[in-house]
């Protein structure tokens, strides 16, 4: 019998809006959080390792932990790594996850993940492994992936595939680069998410580098991009809601109160602890007729678990998460961060970038989703080249972290992360087009040299 947690059962409606109003920050207190997926590989046979074994996915977090990492256990397998306000997570596939720090600067985030990707290369060397930064798994089949022992994973799985055709992919066979930005009041959080979720396709095509999979070009340059279009349209999309009038906290708790929930996790519970309730109405569970749960209440953790399984490009939780960038190397996991921080933490560029998007339709957003994964920086969207507004953003970024003056050694500012992002815009040529050239071409249509030459 599943264990109840000591915790208030929600009361009202009101405690799912102060959820969100609690990450409400002064300037001087925002924050900037960067995460990034990888693939593990094994260097003799490029295949995904499975979780145990001396050569796998456990041996993995157990070698990092004399870096100082904390062990995080389910059912008796390390599951997690915890370190001054970071993690390693495991991914459904064994995707490696870095969840970095809130940090101040775009320098500090760069130095996190040098020391991490540091780290995990020290260990993989030990047991033969490698690491590759691309959005999704170019050489291996779904059967051929192996799936990590973690309970929520074993709820998703069964679900996926009743409301969409790709969702096992999403699993996995995609990885993405993210970053987390804080907001100062309801009014801020709404231009924030307005700007970032019209922009988002933007990141996904200077980010796009995921054009293969199965060893062959699938049609696409984010193929990742792609699997979030047939995933699940309840907790998808671009939230057309968001440009409406009358758009806050409360339209975003209501939009999160009908998308159907996978589980809630109670302690002592089986399979990890995770009891499945997929499918299952968290409108019901207010009111105490969850099917899953009969008679019990919802607490606060389970309204915050909740909006975890929502997967629109930008979420909001008690932060903005920008969802939108294909896995890469190095350089653009400290891109990602510092162009979304050029834009929303300064009031100029994010009133710029609004003046750029604020007259495109909703169908101009669907539109330039779907361009953005299959042709990247070409194409037009409301009457402009899209290599165009790209460079445009990135100028507005870059204005906008000048302005912020963050420097590393009283030196350097923010800006010089935005490079690789510049040669991308104006080349017009995004880092999948450049793979596919080196696959027709170097690589004579043999995939397994991007293991070579782009693993970290």
């Amino acid at each position: 019998m599943a264990l109840k947690e000591i915790s208030k059962p929600i009361e009202s409606h009101d405690e799912l809006i102060a959820y969100f109003e609690s990450g409400c920050k002064p300037r001087k207190d925002w924050r900037i959080g960067a995460e990034h997926e990888k693939f593990v590989f094994d260097l003799k046979t490029l295949r995904r390792p499975s979780y145990e074994g001396p050569y796998g996915i456990k041996a993995m977090l157990e070698g990092l932990q004399r870096f100082g990492w904390a062990p995080v256990f389910e059912d008796g397998n390390v599951i997690a790594l915890l370190r001054d306000g970071a993690s390693v997570s495991l991914e459904p596939g064994g995707q490696f996850e870095l969840s970095g720090a809130p940090l101040e600067t775009v320098h500090d985030i760069c130095n996190e993940t040098g020391q991490h990707l540091e780290e995990v290369k020290a260990v993989a060397s030990e047991i033969g492994l490698g690491f590759l930064g691309v959005g999704f798994s170019p050489l291996w089949t779904r059967t051929e992936t192996p799936v990590m022992p973690k309970g929520r994973y074993n709820i998703m799985r069964s679900y996926m595939p009743k409301v969409g055709g790709l969702g096992l992919d999403m699993m996995l066979r995609t990885s993405t680069i993210q970053a987390n930005l804080d907001y100062s009041s309801e009014a801020d959080m709404i231009l924030k998410f307005r700007v970032s979720l019209a922009l988002q396709p933007i990141a996904t095509a200077l980010f796009a580098c995921s054009p293969f999979t199965e060893g062959k070009p699938n049609g696409f340059l984010s193929a990742r991009a792609n699997v979030w279009t047939d995933t699940d349209a309840d907790r998808t999309g671009m939230l057309g809601f968001v440009f409406e009038d009358g758009f806050g906290f409360e339209r975003y708790a209501q939009y999160a109160l009908d998308v159907p929930m996978y589980f809630v996790k109670r302690y002592g519970a089986p399979n990890g602890g995770y009891i499945d309730a997929s499918g299952q109405s968290f409108r019901s569970f207010l009111k105490g007729e969850l099917p899953a749960l009969p008679g019990e209440l919802p607490n606060i953790d389970d309204w915050a678990d909740h909006l975890t399984t929502l997967f629109p490009e930008v979420r909001l939780k008690k932060y903005l998460e920008m969802r939108g960038a294909d896995g890469g190397p190095w350089s653009r996991i400290c891109a990602l961060p510092a162009l979304w921080a050029g834009i929303l933490y300064d009031q100029t560029s994010l009133e710029a970038a609004w003046d750029m998007v604020k007259g495109w339709s909703l169908e101009n957003h669907d539109t330039l989703r779907g361009m953005a994964a299959k042709t990247g920086l070409k194409g037009m969207i409301a009457g402009r080249p899209v290599q165009e507004i790209a460079l445009e953003t990135l100028n507005i970024a870059r204005e906008g972290l000048k302005r912020r003056n963050r420097l590393s050694g009283g030196m350097v500012d923010e800006t010089g992360y935005l490079s690789e992002l510049f040669e991308i815009a104006e080349s017009g040529i995004t880092p999948a087009e450049h793979l596919l050239e080196a696959y027709h071409g170097r690589w004579g249509g043999d995939v397994s040299h991007l293991y070579g030459e782009y693993a970290y």
